[in-house]
C-alpha cells in the first residue's frame, strides 16, 4: 500500500508517514479464528525481564493463520483482506467451497473476489498469485513466500512483508531457493510454497511521527548505553562522545555481549548444512 503523509498541523504530523488503509476491510475479524492473547511485558515464566524494551501497548487478538494449506484441490474465494496487528504483513480472509474460513498471509496482487487453490498437481495457467504447490512442481525464476522447510511443517521462510523467495531450480533431489539476503539454501521439493510475493511492501517506510505511536505498539524507551553513567553501562563515562574503558571498550549490553559482529545463530548441522552460499556470498566452512 502507499504510504500517505500527512499536512504539518501538529508537531508530530510533520514527520509522520503511514500506510494507507485503502483496500482494507472495515471489520472485526473472524471470531472463530481469533485466540486471546496475553501479554509478558517481555518476562519470563519466573517474572525476570529476558527482552527488554516491551511492555504496555493496545490490546491485541491472535489472528489464527493457515500456513500448512492442508485442504487441497478445493478453490477458495478472497472475501476481505485485512489489518494484523501481531505480523507486518496483511492477512487474506479466504472461504473454501464447503464453507470453512481461514486466514493466510496476503500476496501483492490478491484481490477481493478473487479465486485460489492449493493442490498437488499444477498446469501452466495454475501458477498465480495465491496458489500452493510443491516446490517440485514450480517453474524456474518463480517469486514464492510462505514457504516450508521441512514437508508438513507449514511455512517458516518468507512470511514478513515484502519478502519473496526466488525458486532457482529443482536439481538433484533438492530445490534451490536464493534468499532475500542473497543466501542460496537447499530445501526438499515437497515443501509446499505460495506463488507471489508477501503484500504490504511498504510497511518499512513508515515514519511513526511520534513516541506515543511507539508505546501503542508495545515498546517502552530506549536510551543509549554511551549516555548512561559508569555504573550503569560498560560503554557509559567519558568525556563527551567516547566509550568508557579508556576509549579501548567496544560497543556491548549492559551485561559486556558483544553488540557488533558477535555471531548470533544457532549451530544447527542439520539447517546449515543446507546453505549453499551465506548472504556475506561465502561457502559454509564445511563447503569446499
Amino acid at each position: 500500500m502507499p504510504i500517505k503523509s500527512f499536512r504539518p498541523l501538529t508537531p508530530s504530523l510533520r514527520f509522520t508517514a503511514l500506510n494507507q488503509a485503502a483496500g482494507l476491510s472495515k471489520k472485526r475479524p473472524e471470531r472463530a479464528l481469533t485466540e486471546p492473547k496475553s501479554k509478558t511485558g517481555g518476562r519470563n515464566v519466573y517474572g525476570r525481564i529476558t527482552s527488554r524494551h516491551k511492555g504496555g501497548g493496545h490490546k491485541q487478538l491472535y489472528r489464527v493463520v493457515d500456513f500448512k494449506r492442508a485442504v487441497l484441490d478445493l478453490p477458495a474465494r478472497v472475501q476481505a483482506i485485512e489489518y494484523d496487528p501481531n505480523r507486518s504483513a496483511n492477512l487474506a480472509l479466504i472461504a473454501y467451497a464447503d464453507g470453512v474460513k481461514t486466514y493466510i498471509l496476503a500476496p501483492e496482487g490478491l484481490a477481493v473476489g478473487a479465486t485460489i487453490v492449493t493442490s498437488n498437481t499444477a498446469t501452466t495457467n495454475d501458477f498465480k498469485v495465491g496458489n500452493n504447490f510443491p516446490l517440485a512442481l514450480i517453474p524456474p525464476s518463480t517469486l514464492v513466500h510462505a514457504v516450508e522447510l521441512v514437508p508438513g511443517r507449514g511455512a517458516q521462510i518468507a512470511r514478513s512483508a515484502g519478502a519473496a523467495l526466488e525458486l532457482i531450480g529443482v536439481e538433484g533431489g533438492q530445490a534451490q531457493l536464493k534468499m532475500p539476503s542473497g543466501e542460496l539454501r537447499l530445501v526438499h521439493p515437497n515443501c509446499r510454497a505460495t506463488i507471489g510475493t508477501v503484500g504490504n511492501g511498504d510497511h518499512n517506510q513508515q515514519s511513526l511521527g511520534k513516541a506515543g505511536r511507539k508505546r501503542w505498539l508495545g515498546v517502552r524507551p530506549t536510551v543509549r548505553g554511551m549516555a548512561m553513567n559508569p555504573v550503569d553501562h560498560p560503554n557509559g563515562g567519558g568525556q563527551g562522545k567516547s566509550k568508557g574503558g579508556g576509549g579501548r571498550q567496544h560497543l556491548v549490553s549492559p551485561w559486556g555481549q558483544l553488540a557488533k559482529g558477535f555471531v548470533t545463530r544457532r549451530r544447527s548441522k542439520q539447517s546449515n548444512s543446507m546453505i549453499l552460499v551465506h548472504h556475506n556470498g561465502r561457502k559454509p566452512r564445511n563447503k569446499k
